[in-house]
């Protein structure tokens, strides 16, 4: 069943946006009284469809949809190409993310145009609004405004940076030595790695390099890797 995500609630009617209305009739091309999923403040509906001039949307019934996440895990990303950009928010959301800070690095291809980065961020969450529907979660990633690295101070949680400095610790050590803490930020860094002089300013605001083995991979795999052993690690 498809799902979709409404922000109004109208008379036991949800209200949906243009590109989800253009969804529902010329890509699913649904018919009257077809159901689909509507998530609505985290929680999920069934709903009938009613074609008149205008698509209504009618909830049917309420579903107990209720997930405990141990931890809430951030991906603090540079700005990359738009294919990897793409794919890591699409993955990651699939995986679990929770929130996004795309930030500034020395080494980044794509440099800031701060005339596009609205644009830019609304693109973004478009694409880890869709994700959220195809993997059928009840909440959509946060992607913040654009950061610097000096922005990055005061965040409360576990904090590592993907490193392949020789005293990084292993990142199987660090998970089994920090079990208790209910926010882990994870720092990946751009296609010419993260500069020795932005890694210790990473280090001087708390975080932790974390090596992920003798492999280098290329940018987009990193996440997904992080996020997979994560979730390995707190499955229930």
């Amino acid at each position: 069943m498809q799902r979709y995500f409404s922000s109004k609630l109208d008379n036991n009617k949800f209200i949906l946006n243009d590109d989800d209305i253009y969804h529902i009739l010329r890509v699913m091309r649904m018919k009257e009284n077809d159901l689909i999923e509507v998530v609505y403040n985290h929680e999920l509906y069934i709903c009938k469809l009613k074609l008149n001039e205008n698509v209504e949307v009618i909830i049917d019934k309420k579903i107990d949809n209720t997930i405990n996440e141990e931890i809430s895990k951030i991906l603090i990303v540079p700005l990359l190409k738009e294919n990897k950009m793409d794919l890591i928010l699409q993955k990651a959301t699939e995986l679990g993310i929770n929130k996004i800070i795309p930030v500034i690095m020395e080494r980044s291809i794509i440099k800031l145009d701060e005339s596009k980065e609205e644009k830019r961020i609304e693109r973004w969450t478009r694409i880890c609004k869709e994700a959220s529907e195809q993997s059928k979660r009840v909440d959509i990633p946060e992607v913040t405004k654009i950061k610097r690295i000096e922005e990055l101070k005061d965040l409360e949680g576990n904090k590592i940076i993907c490193s392949t400095s020789e005293n990084s610790l292993n990142l199987k050590n660090f998970l089994n030595n920090n079990k208790k803490y209910d926010k882990i930020y994870m720092v990946v860094g751009p296609e010419g790695g993260i500069s020795p002089k932005e890694e210790q300013k990473l280090v001087d605001l708390g975080f932790t390099r974390v090596s992920l083995g003798k492999r280098i991979m290329r940018v987009e795999t990193v996440p997904l890797f992080l996020l997979s052993a994560l979730n390995y690690e707190y499955m229930e």
